[in-house]
Formats: C-alpha cells, sequence, structure tokens
C-alpha cells in the first residue's frame, strides 16, 4: 500500500511486455533400420585319383586303383551342416515373405486393389460411430446430459478484407516524443528523447477537431505528439483528457491543421457492443505493431470478463481491470489499436499482451462498453481555471489488499483533512472511496485527474464503503470542493 496525499500526485506508465511462449515438447524419431543376410559358403574336396577343376573332370585309365581311405567323420558333420542350411532358408523365406507382402500392399495401395479392405474398415468404423451416436440419443432421466447441437454455423476469419478495408481510415498511429532521464557509467545524470510508438481510433468529431481515443501509456508523459493517417500524412496533436485507472486516454487534432484529402479520407469508427460477445466469436486486430505502420491479425475471443492487474511504474499503484481476451496477436504498438468483431465494430480498444515462457496468444483488450462512458467524459469536460480540494490522505486498497482482507477496492481515507470539505461533508477515517460525481475511482491518481475537471464550489456526490460489524455497506455524501491550499 503506497501513502499518497491529496493533490500531489504523478502519472502513470505501464508496462506492456513483448511475450513469446516456447512450449516445451519432446519430438521422439525413431527410425528402425535393420537387416540380416547369410552367405554360407561351404567348399570342400576330395582328391581319389581325380582332379575337379571348373567341373571338368578328367579319368587316367591306367592307373592303378588305390584303396579310398575311409573318411574320419568329424564333430559338426553333414548333420549340422544341414540343419544350417534349413535355418538359413528359413530365414530367407520370412525375410521374403515379408518383403513380397509389403511390395503387394504398396502396389495395391497405388492401384487402388485394396478398396474392399479399406471399405470394411469404414464399415466397421460407421457402426461403431452409429451405435456412439443412438446411445446418445438413448440417455433418458433427469440427470441426462443434452447432445451438442452442430447445425450451427461459424463465420469464416480467413479473409477479412472487406472489413480492414473499410475501417482502416478510423485507424491511426501515433509517436510519442519524450524526455526520459538516465545515469552514465560514472553515476552522472542527464535526459535524452524518447521516441515510443502506438495506435489509436478516431471515435468522434465535431466542428473543430478529430477526437482518438488510445491508451494512456501511450500518451504518458509526452512533450509531443503526431499523429498519422491513413495516406500516410501527420499532424500534432494534443492530449484531451486522460483516465488513468482505465488506461484510456482522449487525444485531439484541429481539423485546420490536416489537409483536406486527408479529412476526405479518414472516417469515424462505428463502435459496437462488447457485453453481447460470446467466447469463440471472431476478432480483428488492427494497430501499429513495433511502429512499422498498420497491421492486421485475427483470431477470436478467448474470455471475457477477464482481470487484470497492472502496475504503475512511477508511483507503484497497482490497478485491477476487467479486459476481453484474445488470441488475436496483439504487439507492442498495437497499443490503443482496435479490436472488431465480423461486423467491422470496434468491440474493445487493445491494451497488452501477456507474456511468459508457458504462455502463448493471450492479449488483452478494454471492452468498449466500458470505455466508451469513460470517452465521451474526456471529450465533453473541460479542465478548470483552478483546481479543487478534497481534503483527504489516502491509500490504494490494490487486488491483492482486497482479497486479503476483504476490503473493497478503491481509496482507503487514511486521514481526513481538519476542516476540509470532505470532515464537513461527513467523510470518515476508514472509508473506502469507490466513486466520485458517479465515476469509479481507484487510486489517488485517479482522484486528482479527476478533480482538475471540477471548479472550487462545485458540489459533487462522492460514493463511500463504511466498515460496520465486519461488513462493508454503501453510503453517498455531497460534497463541496474547496479551494486548493497554498502549500
Amino acid at each position: 500500500m503506497d501513502n499518497n496525499q491529496n493533490n500531489n500526485f504523478s502519472g502513470s506508465s505501464y508496462n506492456n511486455g513483448n511475450y513469446n511462449y516456447s512450449n516445451g515438447n519432446q519430438n521422439q524419431n525413431t527410425n528402425g533400420t535393420w537387416g540380416g543376410s547369410g552367405n554360407p559358403q561351404n567348399s570342400w574336396s576330395a582328391n581319389a585319383g581325380n582332379n575337379a577343376n571348373a567341373g571338368n573332370m578328367n579319368d587316367t585309365v591306367n592307373a592303378p586303383k588305390q584303396k579310398r581311405p575311409k573318411k574320419e567323420h568329424k564333430k559338426g558333420g553333414f548333420g549340422e551342416k544341414l540343419a544350417k542350411c534349413v535355418a538359413i532358408a528359413l530365414v530367407f523365406g520370412l525375410v521374403g515373405g515379408s518383403v513380397f507382402a509389403g511390395t503387394n500392399y504398396a502396389v495395391g495401395r497405388l492401384t487402388g486393389s485394396n478398396t474392399t479392405q479399406t471399405a470394411n474398415v469404414s464399415e466397421q468404423k460407421e457402426e461403431e460411430t452409429s451405435h456412439l451416436k443412438q446411445s446418445a440419443k438413448d440417455t433418458s432421466g433427469k440427470d441426462a446430459v443434452d447432445t451438442t447441437n452442430t447445425s450451427g454455423t461459424a463465420t469464416s476469419v480467413s479473409d477479412v478484407s472487406g472489413i480492414v478495408s473499410e475501417v482502416m481510415p478510423s485507424i491511426v498511429a501515433i509517436t510519442n516524443m519524450s524526455e526520459q532521464q538516465y545515469e552514465n557509467f560514472f553515476g552522472q545524470t542527464g535526459t535524452r528523447e524518447s521516441e515510443s510508438a502506438g495506435s489509436g481510433i478516431i471515435v468522434s468529431q465535431d466542428d473543430n477537431y478529430l477526437y482518438i481515443a488510445t491508451n494512456n501509456h501511450v500518451v504518458e508523459g509526452a512533450s509531443t505528439l503526431t499523429v498519422q493517417f491513413i495516406d500516410d500524412s501527420t499532424a500534432s496533436a494534443e492530449v484531451k483528457g486522460t483516465a488513468a485507472s482505465s488506461d484510456l486516454a482522449v487525444v485531439q487534432v484541429a481539423k485546420s491543421s490536416m489537409q483536406q484529402d486527408t479529412l476526405n479520407q479518414v472516417k469515424v469508427a462505428t463502435l459496437g457492443d462488447s457485453d453481447s460477445l460470446q467466447v469463440g466469436e471472431g476478432a480483428i486486430a488492427i494497430g501499429n505493431a513495433l511502429g512499422y505502420g498498420q497491421s492486421v491479425t485475427t483470431g477470436v475471443i478467448s474470455a471475457v470478463n477477464r482481470s487484470v492487474s497492472m502496475q504503475d511504474e512511477t508511483t507503484g499503484e497497482e490497478i485491477t481491470n476487467e479486459l476481453l481476451q484474445t488470441d488475436a496477436a496483439i504487439n507492442p504498438g498495437n497499443s490503443g489499436g482496435a479490436l472488431l468483431n465480423m461486423k467491422g465494430e470496434v468491440i474493445g480498444i487493445n491494451e497488452m499482451k501477456y507474456s511468459d515462457t508457458q504462455v502463448e496468444g493471450m492479449g488483452y483488450s478494454i471492452p468498449i462498453s466500458k470505455a466508451a462512458p469513460i470517452i465521451d467524459r474526456l471529450i465533453s469536460r473541460q479542465a478548470a481555471d483552478s483546481a479543487s480540494y478534497i481534503g483527504i490522505n489516502g491509500v490504494n486498497v490494490t487486488s491483492q489488499i482486497a482479497s486479503a482482507y476483504k476490503m473493497p477496492i478503491g481509496i482507503y481515507v487514511a486521514q481526513v483533512v481538519s476542516g476540509s470539505p470532505s470532515e464537513q461533508a461527513g467523510i470518515l477515517q476508514g472509508d473506502i472511496i469507490t466513486k466520485f460525481d458517479g465515476t469509479d475511482v481507484k487510486t489517488m491518481s485517479d482522484l486528482k485527474d479527476t478533480l482538475e475537471y471540477y471548479a472550487p464550489g462545485t458540489q459533487v456526490e462522492v460514493t463511500v464503503q463504511r466498515p460496520a460489524n465486519g461488513q462493508y455497506t454503501e453510503q453517498t455524501v455531497t460534497v463541496t470542493l474547496g479551494t486548493k491550499p497554498q502549500q
């Protein structure tokens, strides 16, 4: 929990990591090669008055007959050799038969002579499948489970060129130039110019301005903002308003700074209804990925109402929001771009991608149904000439703290300044502020940003959660904002 005193605040920036997932799969390739060869070579000769040479025999007729010597029977004689020959013949037969059968099967596959065998296998599988289908239909009783209905149709996401060509003129690239502090090897500090890229969606217009919705972290800390349109022309932009806890921002571009040809080409996006989304619906992500220019990825809605926590790099504040999850690739530079349905309607503002060595395809977008009211307020409200004052010291109740201590997410009132507007309205130490003038506030930064748009003397309703008997009850008090005291 970070202690923050009212009206002493800093901006927020978010870490959006690039995430690569390596799936550890073991591929085992077993190549078995075996072979056998038996080449028995038995050679013997007997000289009994005959000379055998290359199958030619010459007999000497007049030679006196000699008594043939009695052959000595050695151990392992003719019987053993015969057994060896039989064994070798059997091995040769087996190998030859296997080769012949394999060759015959391969030829059969090529010529179609195995059709009967394949048909028999197919008939057997068809019988088994029919049996499974019949078993599913025959199940009855009060605990019977319904069978899935496969008569529905799916919308293809393989070709989205028509949608993209219609929506692309409403998507812009945003370049943020900011000053970044650094420290060199010798401990000396300095500043240098830093460039970052993001995306935006043209969501509204009036006679003088185009209004572009994006992420707060895309424009945070900007010294200058440049917007690039569909025709690659650029124009300067300025921040109209931010909502740090929702990671939303609106930038405006003066129409007078744009060429007429560009004004003729750009379009205002059509917003859809993210509350009616179903898991599995097709999704299209468009944005300035890696700062290379607009690109398109496709996927599906993987989940809705995912609780995702992010931490502010500057203040350390942790913010939890309910987001859409998609497997459409969302990479650095896509932040602030559009997530579309298959009608070409904006259903989300792309925000971040989860990264882990065990994770793949988990991108997140802010649901447009939750973002639209915030964007409308950012467009319509005007900053007050002087900042107003509420008079509390608060501590952020993050999602982890809320879960551990069974507390609502919001701003824990650690101190009520004596004589302040909060004390006069009846806000007590220990209350948790959850809404300010109907708008959710989760951090002291949220409260500070909101107060900038209210002049001193304005009456607003503040919603608090008050502890009583181990439970929190909601109460609404009316606060008349004061003037910020001089420090």
